[in-house]
């Protein structure tokens, strides 16, 4: 099992401190979360509280998730870096190829994209996007990544982008891992048929086992069972070492978690939140990784 810490509701000026102390400690990655803006009023409805209503304000902290990652990796040597999530449909796919791959390359390849379809019609609008189409535009533009990725002269001629024959550098040395999060059935096909991964919100075990084996058989479908494929969680009855066993029995690779909750810290002290890795990193990490 690996670990993954999240960066979501903390102050940004906290993120290479708390880098620095992940990549001392043995996790295997941090989490940057995404929205470029938060509209006055949102009548979209979030899909994964009872209520549809965003638990966060507008002062809420959203940097960018490349600028920030680009930031952390240069205080680190072995941490790895993905997006929980990136809203990859309100972009063009050809910007985001730039960034990303400028970032795995002054990484050394320490980097993933973690996209998903967005919730936010409100967002879209704002951007001059489409909203309505957003899953067959990120489905094309998955394909556009990969492509310029790959370096050397490339052409794409789709049913929403098209660019004649053209180079990006710098290119990754290796391919950039494209994880896919959503619980709908498109979203569960587009990481198991397109991605390298899936990530979910927060579930139960048993719920985490259910989708674990849902993917694996979509993987088999697509001909791609073999392949690696990352199984990202978030859990809520599994909080100790037996617990995260369970978890990686259960199909689950790597789990998203917050260590300052789990012992008490505060969420604005950076102190807090420092002992916490540690202290998590020697509780739990260490045990596993001496099996």
């Amino acid at each position: 099992m690996k670990f993954i810490l999240p960066t979501a509701f903390n102050d940004p000026t906290h993120f290479a401190h708390m880098a620095r102390a992940a990549d001392e400690s043995g996790w295997w990655a941090m989490a940057v979360s995404d929205h470029i803006v938060h509209p006055q009023k949102i009548e979209s409805s979030y899909p994964y509280v009872a209520d549809g209503r965003p638990y966060w304000g507008s002062d809420n902290p959203w940097p960018d998730p490349w600028v920030a990652i680009g930031a952390m990796a240069a205080v680190t040597e072995r941490l790895r870096f993905l997006t929980n999530i990136f809203i990859l449909p309100v972009r063009n796919p050809i910007l985001v190829a730039k960034a990303v791959g400028t970032a795995a390359v002054l990484s050394h390849d320490r980097v993933a994209l973690g996209i998903g379809v967005g919730w936010m019609r409100e967002e879209f609008e704002i951007l001059g996007m489409s909203f309505s189409n957003r899953g067959a535009r990120t489905d094309e533009a998955i394909e556009v990544l990969r492509k310029l990725w790959q370096g050397g002269m490339v052409e794409h001629h789709g049913a929403h982008y098209s660019f004649p024959r053209l180079a990006m550098s710098p290119a990754p040395a290796c391919p950039v891992p494209i994880y896919c999060g959503g619980l709908s059935a498109p979203a569960l096909r587009r990481a198991a048929h397109r991605c390298d991964g899936w990530i979910s919100v927060v579930h139960s075990l048993e719920e985490i086992r259910a989708y674990a084996d849902r993917l694996r058989s979509m993987r088999r479908e697509a001909g791609r069972g073999d392949e690696p494929f990352e199984v990202i969680v978030a859990c809520n009855d599994a909080f100790d070492c037996e617990g995260y066993r369970r978890l990686e029995a259960a199909g689950a690779t790597a789990l998203i978690t917050v260590p300052w909750l789990l012992y008490g810290g505060r969420t604005d002290s950076l102190s807090d939140k420092i002992d916490a890795i540690r202290r998590f990193a020697d509780d739990v990490i260490a045990k596993l990784d001496q099996r």
